[in-house]
């Protein structure tokens, strides 16, 4: 994909969002991975988006608050959870975006409203995170047993890092404004839209995850890629079928 592609989806979509999110609390993990392990779980027209021929695998925990329609104020039992997912860079006519493996959050409504809106494989699990001063110790159990996976780390945000750079590493990882979804066959686009994402240095003293194996998926080897980031202001699109 060129450039040009990449900092086009940054522009505000037209017409109008169904939903506003703020994410905060993000850390991201990311480990390049074969395109030959990613490739059976992907639908067939959707392209592995790749960065000097590699392809990634990505793992996120964050914090979700303020989850709202565009009609009705927030209500913070309901509004505000937390959320990790197993994802994949892809693109498709133009529009590089992610694909998610799985989504785990600890609201059973997210996890309905996310299945049945937007046809993402959500599953509800037992979140916690506890926060002293920047460092964040963040807890996953899945709670569906069918496919059972946990997450078990902790990490520390560091300096305030400058904005990724159109043509990095970091842009290509982190400035994602879509997402790919399928249902019975049908391929589905979701946009959304947010200033670039604030980036902090990341440190991890301590990581267990099972999460990316659960997905059927080869288990990463090596030290990851990480960046904190965060906050962002999201306003969320309605999918399109494509």
């Amino acid at each position: 994909m060129n450039l040009a592609d990449r900092l086009a989806m940054r522009e505000r979509p037209a017409g109008s969002p169904i939903m506003f999110q703020s994410w905060s609390k993000l850390l991201f993990l990311h480990w390049v991975i074969p395109e030959s392990a990613l490739r059976p779980h992907l639908p067939d027209r959707l392209t592995i988006d790749t960065f000097d021929g590699k392809a990634w695998v990505g793992l996120t925990p964050f914090t979700i608050r303020d989850t709202r329609p565009i009609f009705t104020p927030s209500i913070p039992w309901l509004s505000h959870f937390h959320e990790i997912n197993v994802r994949t860079y892809v693109c498709l006519d133009g529009f590089p975006g992610v694909w998610f493996f799985s989504l785990d959050a600890n609201s059973r409504l997210a996890v309905k409203v996310a299945r049945t809106l937007f046809h993402l494989p959500y599953q509800t699990a037992r979140i916690t995170l506890e926060q002293q001063d920047k460092t964040i110790h963040y807890v996953c159990a899945r709670s569906e047993a069918r496919q059972p996976a946990e997450f078990n780390g902790t990490w520390s945000i560091g300096e305030d890092l400058p904005p990724a750079q159109p043509g990095s590493l970091a842009f290509f990882l982190t400035e994602r404004y879509c997402l790919y979804a399928e249902n019975r066959g049908k391929l589905y686009r979701s946009r959304i839209h947010h200033k670039p994402w604030p980036l902090q240095v990341a440190s991890v003293s301590s990581l267990r995850s099972t999460m990316i194996e659960s997905d059927g998926l080869p288990g990463p080897t090596g030290e990851p890629l990480l960046y904190c980031g965060g906050p962002v202001h999201t306003e969320v699109w309605p999918l399109e079928k494509v």
